[in-house]
């Protein structure tokens, strides 16, 4: 679950840029997105740490077979955190940053075999 300042702003972003849907949505203090068979859930900031901007240390990881399809969609309307690259580690990704600064990392496993 991700902590948000907007919501109204975050379920845009997720909808019109990443191609999420709206599933469901309790005012302004909960979401959650579908899209495929990935689901993200938003809260609003609430308890400790609610006058500080939402961070996250770590990334959002979503594996997918069609990462090259994805990065054709993402590309040019997202904030790119480093373009599709096949690394040595068996991966091809590419990570985006959405409205909140959270890092969304987007990766398929690739054949090394050759």
């Amino acid at each position: 679950m991700l902590q948000v300042d907007s919501m109204d702003e975050t379920v845009a972003f997720y909808e019109t840029v990443l191609g999420f849907k709206l599933a469901a949505r309790m005012d302004n203090d909960w979401a959650n997105l579908e899209r495929d068979k990935i689901s993200i859930m938003l809260s609003c900031r609430h308890g400790v740490g609610k006058d500080k901007p939402p961070m996250m240390t770590a990334s959002i990881y979503i594996y997918t077979d069609t990462v090259d399809e994805i990065w054709e969609e993402l590309k040019n309307n997202s904030k790119i955190a480093y373009p599709i690259e096949t690394f040595d580690y068996g991966m091809r990704e590419f990570a985006i940053i959405d409205c909140n600064g959270y890092m969304i990392q987007f990766g398929q496993n690739v054949d090394n075999s050759n």
